[in-house]
């Protein structure tokens, strides 16, 4: 993180904390906005996984207790607080041409802080990296996704190479340090009373260059291979829902842990049953006459056995009947079956069919079909 996101972010505000806020404030504070901004609850809204990388960067520091100290004092001195410029060869605070705030050398401070060398530091390795986030697709029938299943994803990704445990080298070799850089992995850009890092161009920040590489991997530390990743669905996985496992992504560099593995659920439709939020859905049609006399139905569930369900005397096309506790168990609650029933009008009629149909017609009477005719008449001028 650059210096000036440190000078002009208020990670306290970012967080919804005071600034003397305790530890455990901080903390539950933080995993509420992780909650409700976590990607995993806002599937495609960019603006949400950004506000969720504000909080999590926020929280990496003030959920540090050096690294929020550092902070509070970086931000108590401001980059205009009353700065002067050490005597050249030495003065207050030991500096030696350096920016003072104070007596406070911001050599030592901002090197600290920010990963730089202060007076009289050394070489340093590069500090290490997490691995890359990845994704992959899992596809499920509708019954595996409604009870869940343990089950296995096949991917192919980056791994830490096999010839070269990761290192890039030649087995028998080693990388050797960054000549560039002094194996810190960054270069210093000094522009006034700030100085800031930049990657090193000659190790591309690792702090190491690899003179004799690795012939299965060309140096890079890495090969593309398949693997197999475990993975339990939990009963009631929606379609189009992620499941992060955590640590099961790329592979991290210079000792760093491993990315995430994002697995996107896509769940097939089923022949029969439909599906709304815990709820199931069936459809079941009707004949006329059950329709209007009622009738009893057995309609199928889910779990391969049935239920008996009361249709009233009257009952119109497209009424929907519930079920409960039916559908989908999802943790400690259970869904709905809800059950609609569809008139079937017939296409073609036998000869009794008909007969009957034109019998009923005869004796059938239409309620309020008459304040249709009567607005007619009043609107026919001709």
């Amino acid at each position: 993180m650059s210096q000036h996101e440190w000078l002009e972010k208020d990670f306290y505000k970012v967080l919804g904390v005071s600034k003397d806020a305790k530890e455990k404030e901080v903390t539950k504070s933080y995993r509420k906005l992780a909650r409700k901004y976590h990607p995993d609850a806002n599937s495609g809204d960019e603006k949400a996984e950004e506000r969720f990388k504000e909080i999590s960067a926020a929280y990496d520091v003030i959920g540090d207790e050096k690294k929020r100290s550092e902070y509070d004092e970086m931000r108590r001195l401001g980059p205009l607080g009353g700065f002067r410029q050490g005597p050249p060869g030495g003065g207050q605070g030991g500096s030696t041409g350096g920016f003072n705030f104070d007596g406070v050398d911001l050599s030592d401070l901002l090197g600290g802080v920010f990963g730089g060398r202060g007076r009289g530091a050394g070489p340093q390795q590069a500090g290490p990296e997490k691995g890359a986030d990845l994704e992959t697709n899992l596809h499920l029938s509708f019954d595996e996704a409604v009870a869940g299943v343990t089950t296995s994803v096949h991917l192919i990704s980056d791994a830490a190479c096999s010839t070269c445990k990761g290192s890039g080298a030649k087995p028998g070799t080693r990388p050797e340090i960054c000549s560039r850089c002094g194996g810190r992995g960054v270069l210093d850009d000094n522009q006034g009373m700030f100085s800031f890092s930049q990657p090193c161009p000659q190790c591309r920040g690792r702090g190491r260059v690899v003179t004799d590489p690795c012939t299965t991997c060309s140096g890079t530390g890495m090969e593309r291979r398949p693997r197999q990743v475990k993975i339990r669905v939990p009963a009631g996985i929606k379609n189009g829902q992620r499941i992060k496992l955590k640590g099961r992504g790329g592979p991290g560099r210079n000792g760093g842990q491993h990315g995430d593995l994002y697995v996107k659920v896509d769940v097939a439709s089923h022949e029969l049953f439909g599906r709304k939020g815990a709820h199931l859905t069936v459809e079941v049609p009707l004949t006329y006459p059950e329709a209007a006399l009622g009738t009893k139905l057995t309609v199928p569930t889910m779990n391969g056995g049935t239920v008996k369900l009361k249709i009233p005397a009257g009952t119109a096309s497209g009424k929907t009947f519930r079920v409960k506790g039916k559908g989908v168990a999802s943790g400690s609650k259970t869904g709905d079956l809800l059950v609609t029933v569809n008139v079937n009008v017939p296409a073609s009629l036998s000869a009794e069919e008909k007969a009957a149909i034109e019998a009923l017609a005869q004796i059938s009477s239409s309620p309020g079909r008459e304040r249709l005719v009567d607005f007619a008449a009043k609107g026919d001028t001709s």
